[in-house]
This record gives structure tokens, C-alpha cells and sequence, in this order.
């Protein structure tokens, strides 16, 4: 009886020590992309645009977006990267063909919105869409911005070109594909029926 409580008192500091609590590594400073001010490039060096692409975006909440114009054009390859994007990070939440229904097993538990109705497809603006999708909502993660959520949590995963590809699909392709069509809508095949003829 001695020699186990001899032992539990030389092994308990190197349990404590290496318990879940112990999270240094997680803990230590850093700074995310877009947080705090961006410090000058040195002289002479070769710019690259944040994040992997894009621009810093220029808005400081989604309200501020409702305006914005779309800068992408409306084109297969725009709707290709968007579809991709759409099934990569809303998929999951508004399901694969924005239905959000039984598809997403989280839709009902989270209140997530089917995209493909009126209400987003017809009386939201792109830049709002955007702004969303930037900022984040109520229960939605803000995907363009580490600090956008009311919590002040989010994630800089889609750059402010790759959030206008997912409002390009959102906008002209969705419908089309949660209905089993394969037809874009008229501003999409008036895009590639242009850029056809300029090759």
C-alpha cells in the first residue's frame, strides 16, 4: 500500500502536466489573415494578393455590402468554381441543391433557409448574398472574415472572388440544378454565348 501511494505521488505531476488543459501550443500569439492593420511590403519586393487570390475586403459589415455591384461575370467557369465552392461550404448546412431539407442532416437542428426560393433568389441583392456570406448571420459562420460573427468568431476561407463565384452559382445556377435542369439562366448563356464568339 505504501509503494502505490509512493507511486501515484511521482506519477501525478506528469499526468497533470500533460492533461487536455495543457494547450500551449494552441495558446501562443499569432496573427490571422485580414486581422488587424497590414503592414507595409518591404522595397523591391513582389506583392501578393490576400487571401491565395482576391483583394482585402473593403466593407466593414453586411449591411455596408447590400449595395455592391458583382465585379465576376456571369460565366461557365465562374459557375464551375462557384458550384464547387457552394457544395464545399454551404452544402453541408442548406444541403448539396440549396433545398435545405432532409438532404442536410443539420438544416432543421440550425433553422438554415432553403436558398432556392423567392426570398434569396429574388429579393435579396448579390451584394447582401455577399455580405452574408463575408460576415456571416445569426447561426452562420462568417466565411470571408475571422472576426465577422457577433461572437467574433469566423473563418477566412473564401476570398473575396470566390464568394462572388458562390453568388454567381447561387443566383444562376441553383435553381436550375435542385429542379434537375441543366439550363443556366439567360445572363449566364448571354456570357457564354459572347465570350463563344469572341473565340
Amino acid at each position: 500500500m505504501k509503494r502505490l501511494a509512493i507511486l501515484l505521488l511521482l506519477t501525478a505531476p506528469m499526468v497533470v502536466f500533460a492533461w487536455p488543459w495543457s494547450q500551449d501550443m494552441m495558446n501562443q500569439p499569432s496573427i490571422k489573415p485580414q486581422e488587424g492593420t497590414q503592414t507595409p511590403f518591404p522595397k523591391r519586393s513582389v506583392p501578393y494578393s490576400i487571401p491565395y487570390g482576391g483583394e482585402l475586403t473593403q466593407v466593414a459589415n453586411r449591411e455596408e455590402a447590400k449595395e455592391l455591384e458583382n465585379p465576376i461575370p456571369v460565366n461557365d467557369k465562374s459557375l464551375k468554381k462557384g458550384k464547387q465552392l457552394f457544395k464545399i461550404y454551404c452544402g453541408a448546412c442548406h444541403g448539396l441543391l440549396g433545398k435545405a431539407d432532409k438532404s442536410s442532416p443539420i438544416a432543421e437542428k440550425i433553422g438554415a433557409i432553403p436558398l432556392i426560393g423567392d426570398y434569396v433568389q429574388k429579393d435579396l441583392t448579390e451584394g447582401w448574398i455577399w455580405g452574408t456570406i463575408t460576415y456571416g448571420s445569426y447561426v452562420m459562420p462568417a466565411y470571408g472574415d475571422p472576426t465577422g460573427n457577433a461572437d467574433g468568431k469566423g473563418s477566412n476561407d473564401l476570398s473575396v472572388d470566390e464568394r462572388w463565384h458562390v453568388v454567381n452559382y447561387l443566383r444562376n445556377q441553383l435553381v436550375a440544378d435542385a429542379n434537375g435542369g441543366a439550363a443556366v439562366t439567360a445572363t449566364a448563356q448571354a456570357s457564354t454565348d459572347a465570350a463563344s464568339a469572341v473565340n
